[in-house]
């Protein structure tokens, strides 16, 4: 039962945790019991409902393809028949195919007839055994379906997601994840995989992405953003709430270095041991893992798992991954799940704030934004705003080298904004150290508001700040 009242007030949630019979057929029931604002999803806490989708994470995730037409399927022996090695073209209209079940469990190893971008002429003319498959074993149901668009183009795909494939033909793998599914992880595919409508297709072929999406940061954004479906309540995987609201952190070099070895080596391991192992699949190898982590003993098909699977090692490219995810952000680790949510919708503010006044930090700028995406030029600040700034924070003897890593520079920000004298903005910082360029003011103000948002520097009007 819920019980409701006007007005932007705080409330309780009461939480069944346990119930059993009791004297006279009354239950005795026990509850959890959070106190705050509570939010349209039923949750206490971070308000992850009013996160913004970023223009720097669109146009470039989706769901895969959506068939209306099991006729679309073959299996790679009747690829072969109709004429996949013989005839010149069709290797790209004759493609691999995975589903969810193909990525949780093992894969089917079926391909799928792809006609998108063809007029069903073209199709009869340059490949006439393709053209009599699907006229035979696609075109009498779509012939029954009760959309006339279906109907009038019987030989594509009923939902052929025209808008992802320009982002997924530049790349060599792209990244994917089950829409629905008990365990949220996310892996590599080739490109010449066509991904079905339960996957959900990410254009990103650089591994640091993959690293972050397989963080635990990421994967609490998700569970509390997705919400769950179907008949076991798994969560889900919705690629405008989880993909497109979430704040990627801005690592600097090394940092994404270092989350990119450990991406590359997390798919790696994963595809190694399944390739040495055939009934190993994703799903029983997380299941281990998520056992191995709350401290509970294994079952005898368990072990075997965890010896097939490696699953320790898995645990430990898991952490390490995490460790250095956190270190990109700048927090520390150990950081509960309910701190986690509130700095990623903070930093969600913070970067549709910046996106309104015209400043995206795109995933893929050459394809997201190619006019937009050239090189930022260095240039110096007036010498009036230099020496203005020398009377506001008391320079050093010899000015400071600008740290390397985020967590060393909002450190580096939050003692300058401690030893001023009166509200700064980000030129007067950057005049600490060294040459101030137009970047390294950006990036100061950058993390003026971050630290705003955390509650860590508070902002005084005119670009100013001071410290808390």
């Amino acid at each position: 039962m819920t019980v409701a009242a006007a007005g932007d007030q705080e409330g309780r949630l009461y939480t069944v945790v346990r119930e059993e019979p009791g004297e006279d057929g009354v239950a005795k029931i026990e509850f959890a019991v959070q106190t705050g604002k509570i939010f349209a999803n039923l949750t206490v806490g971070a308000n992850v409902a009013k996160a913004q989708p970023l223009r720097a994470n669109q146009h470039i995730s989706s769901r895969g393809m959506q068939l209306f037409g099991s006729g679309f399927i073959i299996t790679p022996e009747e690829a072969v028949k109709l004429g996949l090695g013989r005839q010149p073209g069709l290797e790209r209209h004759i493609r691999a195919y995975r589903n969810g079940r193909d990525i949780t469990q093992r894969p089917r190893g079926v391909m799928v007839i792809d006609l998108f971008g063809l007029e069903i002429e073209e199709v009869q003319t340059k490949y006439p055994e393709v053209y009599q498959w699907v006229y035979e074993r696609v075109k009498p149901a779509r012939d029954q379906n009760n959309r006339a668009a279906y109907r009038k183009k019987w030989w594509i795909f009923g939902e052929p997601r025209r808008n992802i494939r320009p982002a997924l033909a530049g790349l060599s793998r792209y990244i994917a994840t089950v829409e629905t599914s008990k365990h949220r992880f996310f892996v590599f595919l080739d490109q010449s995989i066509l991904p079905d409508n339960m996957l959900i297709a990410i254009a990103l072929d650089d591994a640091y992405f993959l690293g972050v999406l397989s963080s635990r940061i990421h994967v609490t954004w998700a569970l509390a953003a997705g919400g769950r479906l179907g008949v076991g309540n798994d969560p889900r995987y919705n690629k405008s709430r989880c993909f497109e609201t979430f704040p990627f952190p801005d690592a600097g070099e090394a940092q994404q270095a270092r989350i990119r070895a450990l991406a590359e080596r997390l798919d790696a391991h994963r595809k190694r041991q399944q390739a040495r192992h055939p009934g190993l699949t994703l799903t029983g190898m997380y299941n281990v893992l998520e056992k191995l982590r709350a401290g509970q003993p294994l079952t005898a098909k368990e072990q075997t798992i965890h010896e097939q699977g490696l699953v320790s090692v898995l645990r430990q490219l898991h952490d390490e991954l995490d460790a250095a995810v956190f270190d990109a952000y700048g927090w520390e680790p150990g950081l509960s799940d309910e701190v986690i949510l509130q700095r990623l919708v903070d930093l969600n503010a913070v970067r549709a704030a910046k996106e309104a006044a015209g400043r995206v930090r795109w995933l893929r700028p050459d394809y997201q934004a190619p006019d937009e995406a050239q090189p930022m030029q260095a240039t110096l600040v007036g010498e009036a705003s230099a020496s203005a700034s020398l009377s506001v924070i008391p320079a050093p003897a010899t000015r400071q080298p600008w740290p390397a890593s985020l967590p060393e520079q909002a450190q580096a920000v939050r003692v300058a904004l401690a030893a001023a004298a009166e509200p700064v903005t980000a030129a007067d910082i950057a005049g600490l150290f060294g040459r101030r360029t137009q970047k390294r003011i950006e990036q100061i103000a950058d993390l003026l508001e971050m630290l705003a948002a955390l509650g860590q520097a508070r902002a005084v009007g005119d670009g100013r700040y001071v410290g808390v």
